[in-house]
């Protein structure tokens, strides 16, 4: 039995979408789905209605996608995120609301833990103050999509948003026994060096968020599993190693080689500490 993984699927591109369509059956593994499927509800029934025959179980968090409200008169915010965890249960698919279940697989006591974290716009140099964080990626024409469609509704901005979500989910993931190992599941990156986006350095401002540093060692994490970024790796931190498992769009992957976007998540697999783009 194994977890497996993959995330940033963007089925509303019709390669990705030919990507979900194709993807084998492994009846006996459970697959982790972390975040931006794509923008709508239609997005994610497909994926959940393809991939769920295929598989024991789905493990979804949201990315940003998910959560942008790109339609006249749409859910935003709260309202979106829920609205989408709605959808999670009508298909048997697990999300950051449900209880972290124990992983059945071999290896130490387990649980899988999806997380919902958002970002702070704290992944900066520290020479760059926080009100001055986004006029910093726009010196060289950065602006996340999300300032126009991701709203924080009733929150006043999204990084009250990632507070609230970090405060939340820290309080829960310190009530795992200690005799317990995790599997930390987040859209974006937990730790600052792995928001690595050697093109668009100064992107990192919507790549997660500082408070979460310290949470494979503090949580007891027998893996990290993440996307966001479009540039695979795995790296090694205290023993544990970080998974970016995205796919991407045309040109960040191969079709005729889709076999090796679906990442083994567990049983671990030793990987060196340097950086590995795919």
């Amino acid at each position: 039995m194994r977890l497996l993984a993959v995330s940033d699927l963007h089925v509303r591109v019709s390669q990705n979408r030919r990507f979900v369509e194709q993807l084998p059956a492994s009846p006996d593994d459970w697959l982790i789905l972390a975040g931006d499927l794509g923008e709508t509800e239609a997005d994610l029934r497909f994926v959940f209605e393809t991939l769920g025959p295929r598989f024991a179980k789905l493990v979804w968090v949201p990315g940003n996608h998910e959560l942008w409200t790109i339609e006249e008169g749409g859910l935003r915010g709260v309202a979106r995120y829920e609205r989408m965890v709605e959808l999670c249960r009508e298909h048997g698919v697990l999300t950051p609301e449900d209880p972290y279940p124990l992983w059945p697989g071999d290896g130490p006591r387990t649980v899988i833990a999806p997380l919902f974290l958002l970002y702070d716009y704290s992944f900066r140099p520290d020479d760059v103050p926080f009100d001055q964080a986004k006029a910093w990626a726009q010196e060289k024409g950065l602006v996340c999509m999300d300032e126009r469609v991701l709203h924080p509704d009733p929150h006043p901005s999204r990084e009250a948003w990632c507070e609230a979500r970090c405060a939340a989910t820290e309080a829960r993931l310190a009530g795992i026994p200690e005799d317990t190992q995790t599997v930390l599941i987040n859209h974006f990156p937990l730790r600052y060096a792995h928001a690595w986006l050697p093109r668009i350095p100064r992107f990192s401002i919507w790549c997660g968020t500082t408070r979460t540093e310290n949470w494979h060692s503090r949580f007891r994490a027998r893996a990290v599993v993440f996307g966001h970024l479009h540039i695979r790796q795995r790296r090694q931190v205290d023993g544990v190693i970080f998974h970016e498992v995205s796919l991407g769009y045309r040109g960040q992957w191969k079709p005729e080689e889709s076999a090796r976007y679906v990442h083994q998540i567990l049983p671990t697999r030793r990987e060196t500490d340097e950086p590995r783009s795919e």
